[in-house]
């Protein structure tokens, strides 16, 4: 019966549940995560998202990107400010440089607010 199937389905409100890395929302959740990065590092050079390996969402007062993403370091000089979609990766062996990252993108669509509270890179 519905009551027995629902209570088993398996999908809890205001869990976590895995989204594909290629979704629109997730790509631009993880482009707010390489600006953050882009603004807190000191590097002459911008990084760009280059794989994104996981990505989870949660519904809480928004959406709540949980993102496991690679980001490498890209010819684009910070003081040019350029378009990120415009810049190629470093092809040069001794700039070249990818971290691992562990993000968390808060977003509020209809306040068009994105917040990035956790941003781990190594």
């Amino acid at each position: 019966d519905f009551c027995s199937q629902d209570l088993n389905s398996g999908v809890k409100p205001g869990f976590p549940k895995t989204v594909k890395t290629n979704n629109p929302e997730v790509l631009k959740a993880a482009r707010h995560s390489v600006e953050k990065f882009n603004n807190c590092t000191n590097d002459i050079f911008l990084f760009k998202e280059s794989h994104i390996s996981r990505a989870l969402v949660q519904v809480v007062k928004g959406l709540k990107y949980m993102l496991e993403v690679e980001i490498s370091r890209t010819i684009c000089r910070k003081n040019t400010h350029a378009c990120l979609d415009h810049c190629d990766f470093q092809s040069n062996p001794t700039l070249k440089q990818t971290l691992s990252c562990y993000s968390e993108v808060w977003v509020i669509p209809w306040l068009h607010s994105f917040e990035v509270p956790v941003l781990r890179c190594h």
